[in-house]
C-alpha cells in the first residue's frame, strides 16, 4: 500500500471533524442568534402616533393658553417636542455626554465597544459603550433593560436593537425620539416635561448651563447636587464651575416651579379636561379672566381671611351665552381651594326676588307701583309658623313693588309669593335653569321668596342674563364652536324690562344701600345683591347691555362670614369687573319693548314721592294707595292657627297674658274663646292662657263665624 493510500482515510477523518465542527458552530451561532434576538422595533411614525401626553390643555377663545391639567398620573410628559424646537446647545451637550460618535455610526459604536472590552481586560474603569440608539431601543422595549440584568446577552440584544433602529430610522428621528422618551428626575419624561418642571423654560429657551445640567442628569436622574454639578461641568468643559454647581443645587432642591402654565382657570380645567393630550378651546377671554381674578383677589385680600376666605366670578356674553370668565376661586387663605366656587350650589338669599316679581308683574297681579304692606306677618305652614323679617329687623309700612324690590325687603317679597303660588314660582325657577330645585313647591314653602333654595353661580348668571335678553333664555357655552340652542321665551319681555328698570334705579334702593353704593356705575346697569342665612353666602349679580356678571363670596366650608354684606362683599368685585368690561365703551340702557307704558303716579299713604312709573300696557293707574282698614277682610292675625305656647313656670300664671289681634273693620264684631264670649273685636283683650287646646272665633254682628283659629297652651 502506498503512502498516499494510507493518508486518504486520515484526510477524510479530519474533513469529517471539520464538517461536524462547522455544523456545531452553525447550530451554536443559530442558538446564540435566537438567544440574543431583540424584539422588533417600531417605526418612527408609529411611535409618534402612539404618543400621549399626561397633560391636557385649556385655551381661551383666541388660542391663548389658560391652564393645563394633569390627567395621567403614571408619568408626566407634555406634547411631543420636535428636534427643531430643542435648543442646539442641548442637542450638542447630550450627544457629547452620551454618544460622541452618534452621527457617524450605525447604532453601535464599535470603537467604544473595543475600548470598553480592553478596559475590562486591563481592570480599568471603562466609559461605557451604550449608544443613543441602544438606549432608545431600551425605551421602546423596556425588556431590553430590565433591572438587575446587565450580562452579555442583554448588551448584545441592545446592540442588535440599536442597529435595527439605525437601519430603519434617520439619526434625526432617533435623536428626537430619544429626547421625548428619556426618563428624568422625579416622574418627568421627555425634554418637554423636564424643561418645564426642572428649568421653568421651554426646550428652545434652555441655555448652555441648562444643557450641561440636562445632559448631566441622563446617566443618573436622581444624582445629588454635587455629582450632577461635577458631571455637568465636565460636559460643559468649563474652567470655572461655580455657576454650574449653583444651578445644580437649585435644580436638585426643586425650587424651580413651572413658569409656563398660567394657571388662570384651574377649576374650569378640571371640569373640561378629562383625557391625556386633550386640547379644549373655550369661550373664555383671557383678558377678562385675568381682570376678574385681579378684582376678586384684591377684594378678598382687603376683607381678610378672618372675615371671608373664598369667592367666585362668572362673566357671560349676553347675546351668545359664551362664558367669558370663569373664576372658581383664587386660593389666598382658602381652606378649600380645590372646590369650584362657581359650580358649587349655595343658598341664594335675596337674589331670587327679581324672578318672583317678574312673574307676578307678567301675570298682571302686581305692578311696579302696587302697594305691599311691610309689616309683621305670621304664616301658618305644615312645619309651623313662618315669620319673615327684614335684613335690618325694621318694617317700612306700605311700600311700592319698586321700592320693595330695589331695597330687597323680605316681608313684601313673601306677600308677593302668597299672591303668586309657591309651586308656580318653583317651576319658573326651574325653567330659568335652577336645576338644583328638585323638590316641589311645598318642600320649599314661602321661604323660597327669600332664597332658601341652593343654586350655583353659573345658574345665577344665566338666569339674570334672561332679563338682559328681554326674557329669552338659552344655555351657556363653555367650548368655542359648540352649537348654540335656540332661545326660549321664559319671562315676558315687558316684565323683564320693568324688573331691569327697577334694579337699575339708584334712587329706589337709596334707603337700603345709600345713594352712592358699589351698585351705582357711571353707565346703565342693573344689579341685585343677596345674603343667605347666617351670613354664609354673599351674592351680586347684574347686567349691562352686553355682559352679565355674577359674583359670590363666602366660605366654602360653610362657616359664617364676619361683618360682610351684599354691598361690602360681592358688590365691589362686581363693580370692578363691570368697569373693566366697559372701559372706553359705557353700557347703554335697553330700548323699551312693546307692551310697556309710562304713567305719572301718586302714592298717598306711603313715604314715596310722585314719579313716572312703568306699567304693562293697560294696567297703568294715576294713583296707588294702601287699602284702608275698612277694605280689609276681618280676620284674626294673632294668634296664628296652629300656634303652640308654653307657660313659664318661673312667672306667676296670672302675670302671663296672650294678646289677641284682628285686622279689618271689625266694629260690632265679637270674639269667642271656646264658645265663651271674650268681648268686642275692635278692642281685643289680653287673655290668661290656660293649658290645653283652644278655639278662638271671630263672629260678625249677625252671629256668623267669619274666622276661626286653634292654638295650644302647654
Amino acid at each position: 500500500m502506498t503512502v498516499e493510500a494510507k493518508g486518504a482515510p486520515v484526510r477524510r477523518h479530519w474533513r469529517s471533524i471539520l464538517a461536524w465542527t462547522a455544523f456545531a458552530a452553525l447550530i451554536l451561532l443559530t442558538i446564540a442568534h435566537l438567544f440574543t434576538k431583540p424584539p422588533a422595533m417600531p417605526d418612527y411614525a408609529a411611535v409618534r402616533a402612539e404618543w400621549r401626553a399626561s397633560e391636557a390643555w385649556l385655551y381661551d377663545r383666541e388660542g391663548r393658553l389658560l391652564d393645563s391639567e394633569r390627567v395621567d398620573f403614571q408619568r408626566r410628559r407634555l406634547a411631543w417636542v420636535p428636534l427643531a424646537d430643542i435648543a442646539p446647545a442641548v442637542r450638542e451637550a447630550v450627544v457629547q455626554g452620551e454618544d460622541r460618535r452618534f452621527w457617524s455610526h450605525g447604532g453601535v459604536d464599535w470603537i467604544a465597544v473595543a475600548s470598553a472590552v480592553r478596559a475590562r481586560w486591563s481592570s480599568h474603569r471603562s466609559r461605557g459603550a451604550s449608544t443613543l440608539a441602544m438606549q432608545l431601543a431600551a425605551f421602546l422595549s423596556p425588556d431590553l433593560a430590565q433591572p438587575g440584568q446587565r450580562g452579555w446577552r442583554v448588551k448584545i440584544r441592545q446592540m442588535r436593537a440599536g442597529q435595527a433602529l439605525a437601519a430603519q430610522w434617520t439619526h434625526e428621528q432617533m435623536l428626537e425620539t430619544y429626547f421625548n422618551l428619556v426618563p428624568l428626575r422625579g416622574e418627568a419624561q421627555g425634554i418637554g416635561a423636564g424643561a418645564q418642571s426642572l428649568f421653568g423654560k421651554r426646550p428652545a429657551e434652555m441655555s448652555r448651563t441648562d444643557a450641561a445640567l440636562f445632559a448631566g442628569l441622563l446617566p443618573n436622574p436622581s444624582a445629588s447636587a454635587e455629582a450632577l454639578g461635577r458631571r455637568a461641568c465636565r460636559i460643559a468643559g468649563a474652567a470655572d464651575c461655580t455657576a454650574i454647581r449653583a444651578a445644580a443645587a437649585t435644580l436638585v432642591s426643586g425650587e424651580r416651579a413651572s413658569r409656563l402654565d398660567p394657571a388662570l382657570a384651574p377649576h374650569l380645567a378640571v371640569r373640561l379636561l378629562d383625557k391625556p393630550g386633550k386640547r379644549v378651546t373655550t369661550t373664555i377671554d383671557r383678558d377678562i379672566q385675568a381682570a376678574a381674578i385681579v378684582a376678586l383677589r384684591r377684594q378678598l385680600a382687603g376683607l381678610g381671611a378672618d372675615r371671608v376666605r373664598d369667592g367666585a366670578v362668572v362673566v357671560l356674553d349676553n347675546a351668545t351665552g359664551d362664558v367669558l370668565a370663569y373664576v372658581g376661586g383664587v386660593g389666598l387663605k382658602s381652606t378649600a381651594a380645590a372646590v369650584d366656587g362657581a359650580n358649587a350650589r349655595r343658598q341664594a338669599g335675596s337674589t331670587l326676588k327679581p324672578h318672583l316679581y317678574a312673574q307676578v308683574i307678567e301675570k298682571g297681579w302686581l305692578t311696579a307701583a302696587s302697594i305691599l304692606d311691610d309689616s309683621p306677618v305670621q304664616l301658618d305652614t305644615a312645619s309651623g309658623l313662618y315669620v319673615p323679617k327684614n335684613y335690618d329687623r325694621s318694617f317700612k309700612g306700605p311700600v311700592s313693588v319698586r321700592h320693595a324690590l330695589a331695597s330687597s325687603l323680605n316681608v313684601p317679597a313673601v306677600r308677593a309669593l302668597v299672591i303668586d303660588d309657591v309651586q308656580q314660582f318653583r317651576d319658573r325657577l326651574w325653567a330659568l335653569g335652577y336645576h338644583g330645585l328638585v323638590e316641589d313647591g311645598d318642600y320649599y314653602g314661602f321661604s323660597l321668596a327669600l332664597g332658601s333654595a341652593e343654586v350655583s353661580l353659573v345658574e345665577q348668571a344665566n338666569a339674570f342674563r334672561t332679563f338682559a335678553n328681554q326674557g329669552r333664555w338659552s344655555p351657556v357655552r363653555f367650548v368655542k364652536g359648540e352649537k348654540a340652542e335656540a332661545p326660549r321665551q321664559i319671562v315676558g319681555a315687558a316684565a323683564a324690562f320693568i324688573v331691569g328698570d327697577i334694579l337699575a334705579d339708584a334712587s329706589a334702593r337709596a334707603d337700603a344701600f345709600g345713594a352712592d353704593s358699589a351698585l351705582r356705575l357711571p353707565f346703565w346697569a342693573a344689579a341685585k345683591t343677596g345674603t343667605s342665612k347666617a351670613m354664609r353666602d354673599n351674592w351680586c349679580i347684574g347686567w349691562s347691555d352686553r355682559f352679565t356678571v355674577a359674583v359670590w363670596v363666602g366660605n366654602l366650608e360653610g362657616d359664617s362670614m364676619r361683618a360682610v354684606s351684599g354691598t361690602s362683599g360681592a358688590a365691589p368685585v362686581w363693580r370692578d369687573v363691570m368697569l373693566a368690561l366697559h372701559a372706553g365703551s359705557p353700557g347703554k340702557p335697553p330700548a323699551m319693548p312693546e307692551g310697556v307704558e309710562t304713567r305719572q303716579i301718586a302714592l298717598p299713604g306711603t313715604r314715596e314721592p310722585p314719579r313716572r312709573e312703568l306699567f304693562l300696557r293697560g294696567t297703568g293707574q294715576g294713583e296707588m294707595a294702601a287699602a284702608p282698614p275698612a277694605a280689609r277682610r276681618p280676620r284674626i292675625t294673632s294668634p296664628v292657627s296652629g300656634s303652640v305656647y308654653a307657660l313659664d313656670p318661673d312667672i306667676p300664671p296670672d302675670r302671663q297674658r296672650l294678646g289677641i289681634a284682628v285686622s279689618g273693620d271689625v266694629a260690632g264684631y265679637r270674639l269667642m274663646l271656646d264658645k265663651q264670649a271674650l268681648g268686642d273685636a275692635d278692642a281685643p283683650p289680653q287673655i290668661v292662657p290656660r293649658p290645653g287646646s283652644h278655639m278662638l272665633a271671630l263672629v260678625d254682628p249677625g252671629g256668623r263665624t267669619i274666622d276661626r283659629i286653634r292654638f295650644t297652651v302647654r
